[in-house]
């Protein structure tokens, strides 16, 4: 029997300017800046990791910055929503701070009882601050004007906006997750990772979001799996149950395969190991540019055509 697929990894964006990007989510949401490396199929183009201090499994936001790519918009088989755990109690303090940094709050009502606030990012991309349990003893990036105890923790989860949410329903209840109920035109499915980040995807009937892909869009959400075994096994049962997955990719910080779910958005099932600690020490992450070593010749030339953060 194939294990479960327990909790979120990471999910992966595209925003524009790389410095805009850091900035945000450095300055503003007060992340960490964990690995700055490039896109393996653009290496001209970086690719950037936020998370918290530790850089845990479903923590990591992730970006491509493609200078140049247009404003994109919600659109039907996408996931529309990225929704952050912070500790109970911190939306009052988040309300107050996002205010003050020109944040618009898009709406202070959550889904299925959630406390949350909804607002844009710099890409135009929804971000969601949802109070969560169990989460304070996860260890945030320190910032001088985020009190420890309602800094970000990693996922909440994400919302992925179908046309029809009953097959991809069905695919996450193979990968074990359990759904938890229905709220208007949103069904919620849960996951229990042992540390309770990623746990929540909401399946949203939204059929008529005729957007584009672009800027502030999301580019793939990836699921925990614990090691290459494990990635394999699901690999093959992706396969029996007719899905098309790729080749195992090399990410050097974990290995990947991606799929279309039925709904159309693009998943992954990404490894925990080896981690982002591979070639940087804890305490240095996201200090140097990281190249996989078939790129290292070329270092000089990219070093160069990147942007400065």
């Amino acid at each position: 029997m194939t294990d479960k697929i327990i909790g979120l990894h990471h999910i992966t964006a595209v925003s524009g300017p790389a410095k805009e990007n850091f900035d945000f989510y450095t300055k503003v949401l007060g992340l960490r800046f964990t690995k700055k490396t490039i896109n393996f199929d653009d290496p001209f183009t970086h690719h950037l990791y936020y998370g918290n201090y530790e850089a845990t499994p479903g923590s990591a936001i992730t970006f491509f910055p493609w200078q140049g790519v247009t404003q994109g918009s919600p659109s039907t088989g996408e996931a529309t929503v990225v929704a952050y755990a912070v500790p109970t109690g911190s939306l009052s303090f988040w309300k107050e701070y996002l205010n003050k940094a020109g944040v618009e709050i898009i709406s202070e009502t959550g889904r299925f009882g959630d406390k949350s606030l909804l607002f844009k990012d710099v890409e135009g991309m929804k971000n969601e601050l949802v109070e969560a349990g169990n989460i304070e003893a996860i260890r945030p990036q320190l910032h001088d004007s985020i009190p420890e105890n309602h800094a970000i923790r990693g996922f909440y989860g994400t919302t992925l906006s179908l046309a029809d949410t009953s097959r991809t329903a069905e695919l996450l209840q193979e990968f074990g997750w359990e759904k938890q109920g229905e709220d208007g035109d949103s069904i919620r499915y849960s996951s229990k990772p042992e540390n309770n980040l990623g746990t929540v995807i909401d399946l949203k009937k939204e059929p008529g979001l005729n957007g584009h892909f672009g800027r502030g869009s999301v580019h793939h959400i990836a699921f925990r799996v614990p090691d290459d075994n494990a990635q394999q096994e699901w690999r093959q049962k992706l396969i029996q149950m007719g899905f098309m997955p790729t080749p195992v990719q090399d990410r050097q910080y974990f290995r990947s395969i991606y799929f279309r779910e039925p709904g159309g958005v693009l998943f992954e099932i990404a490894t925990d190991t080896p981690g982002f600690t591979k070639d940087e020490p804890l305490g240095s992450l996201g200090t140097d540019l990281k190249l996989p070593p078939w790129y290292e010749q070329h270092r000089d030339e990219i070093e160069k055509r990147l942007p400065v953060l």
